[in-house]
């Protein structure tokens, strides 16, 4: 049986994106749930390559950093200058062991790119045993990318960056996509015969395949399927271009897979979001991170999901979650904000302008209203009053509230934790709880109310409110007046009334 090749992956990283206008490295800029850097890591992942080079320059701890997290098994390589793409490669190649094999290099820029792609491209190359096999893509509009340039017999003849070209080679459509499949051996003797004879001054990797072709060595075009896959990015401008492409591609995907989207054009869902089928997805909605959503889960219009995880059947509705657990049947929002540690068991509903944080509430619970939940456990069947404040903080630690399962709290309560609030246990409307409340018992913790008569009128006279006032006194004086007197009426009639039977009566005794 024939061996497996030796792959090496070599990424070029290094450049300073100046038209990026930004203090970040080009290739860290984000795009749908991975940076630039980390969709062409992400391309390469399949071939599973014995070693993975990635040449950093501008930006270089920033990037060395995102390797750690991201591609921890990678080698960044510094180009402490940038001299050129055969450069790069020569100094990545210089931090490996020598060896035979494929190398695939690939431009740090080119997120669109898929996995099938580079697998097309390095199985071409390898069957065909060719020295150095060129990715290419036929493009509407080639300005200010290299050309491919072949010969009468359609074989690649050299590649020619655009400010190096003449008027015919700059009407070629079929660009270089800046990705390449070599054999090691003979690469790494074409970089030592680089030179800077162009119009940069700089080593062009491009330039080995018209030494290699020189040589009498074989070299190849492969033809990528779509070209949108091998469009690179300079500016902010064709960052958004390739964003909205991006999005695109997934959107479609997943509602081949089952899941509605019902308006594609304003949903965004990163590349390392996971959907169920039959999800239904509203317009205005962002799924970010490692979000997943359950099977018949209703998500939006207006909702962002960060790293949250979303039940069947549940809905969440023009909120914003970070770091949340959902549970299955249970509804969020609208207006609420889950912060991270939040979590919602089977059927527990989070209302209108609810904030939850660090806290577990159970199934079938509620926190309806305007409400926020900070560092507590709520039971089973719960239902937590509106305009509550669970008081976490007490200026240095935090402190937690428990709340029992069947609990009854009132509106407008204070939990001052550490507090808890028994199994069946309700609270009086307005309290401050500071004590615990057993099982089963009332808490109320308000002062009696009193009313200081007239306090208005002689406090603040002068005022609408006196002069209103004391329109609603007069007016209830008048209206006691009036009562008294159709009260004196009744009671005169009813002792005439008396008073002629009675004289009936005793003038017929009589």
């Amino acid at each position: 049986m024939p061996q497996p090749h030796l792959r090496t992956v070599v990424v070029l990283a290094a450049g300073e994106g100046k038209r990026m206008k930004s203090t970040l490295p080009k290739v860290l800029h984000p795009l749908l749930g991975r940076t630039l850097l980390g969709h062409v890591l992400s391309a390469a992942a399949p071939l599973a390559a014995d070693r993975t080079v990635v040449v950093v320059g501008h930006g270089a701890d920033q990037v060395r950093a995102h390797l750690t997290e991201v591609a921890p098994d990678a080698t960044p390589v510094l180009q402490a200058e940038q001299l050129g793409t055969g450069h790069a490669v020569r100094i990545a190649l210089d931090a490996v062991p020598d060896g035979a094999g494929t190398v695939v290099v690939i431009n740090g820029d080119v997120p669109l790119l898929r996995p099938e792609t580079v697998g097309a491209l390095v199985t071409a190359h390898e069957e065909a045993g060719a020295a150095a096999t060129v990715l290419a893509a036929e493009v509407p509009e080639p300005t200010g990318l290299g050309r491919i340039v072949r010969d009468a017999d359609g074989r690649l003849e050299q590649i020619v960056e655009e400010r190096d070209a003449d008027a015919t080679q700059r009407a070629i459509r079929e660009i270089n996509a800046g990705i390449y499949a070599f054999d090691a051996v003979r690469l790494r003797e074409a970089l030592g015969k680089l030179s800077t004879d162009n119009d940069q001054g700089e080593e062009y990797l491009t330039d080995v395949f018209g030494l290699l072709r020189s040589a009498g060595e074989p070299v190849a075009v492969h033809v990528a399927v779509d070209h949108v896959e091998t469009l690179g990015c300079n500016d902010r401008v064709e960052l958004a271009t390739l964003r909205r492409l991006l999005r695109d591609r997934v959107n479609e995907a997943w509602m081949r897979t089952g899941v509605s989207l019902l308006d594609p054009a304003t949903t965004w869902i990163d590349v390392t979001v996971a959907l169920d089928r039959d999800a239904v997805i509203d317009q205005n909605t962002q799924l970010c991170g490692g979000t997943v959503v359950g099977t018949g889960a209703l998500i939006g219009p207006d909702v962002t999901l960060i790293d949250t995880v979303v039940g069947p059947g549940a809905s969440v509705v023009r909120s914003h979650a970070v770091g949340a657990e959902v549970g299955a049947g249970a509804t969020v929002g609208p207006y609420a904000y889950l912060r991270p540690a939040a979590r919602l068991a089977e059927k527990a509903k989070v209302g209108t302008f609810v904030e939850v944080k660090n806290s577990q509430i159970g199934a079938g619970s509620k926190v309806p209203h305007l409400t926020y939940v900070g560092d507590a456990t709520i039971g089973e069947q719960s239902n937590i009053g509106a305009a509550s404040v669970f008081v976490n903080y007490d200026g240095v630690n935090k402190h937690r509230t428990v709340i029992g399962s069947h609990a009854r709290t009132g509106a407008d309560n204070m939990f001052v934790a550490p507090v808890e609030v028994g199994d069946g246990a309700y609270t009086a409307a307005g309290s401050v709880i500071v004590d615990d409340v057993p099982p089963g018992a009332m808490g109320v913790a308000r002062a009696r109310q009193r009313n200081i008569e007239g306090w208005v009128v002689k406090r603040r006279a002068g005022t609408a409110a006196a002069e209103a006032a004391q329109r609603a006194r007069d007016a209830q004086g008048a209206s006691e007046v009036t009562g008294a007197a159709s009260d004196s009426e009744a009671m005169h009639g009813a002792t005439e009334t008396v008073g002629g039977a009675s004289g009936t009566g005793d003038t017929a005794t009589e």
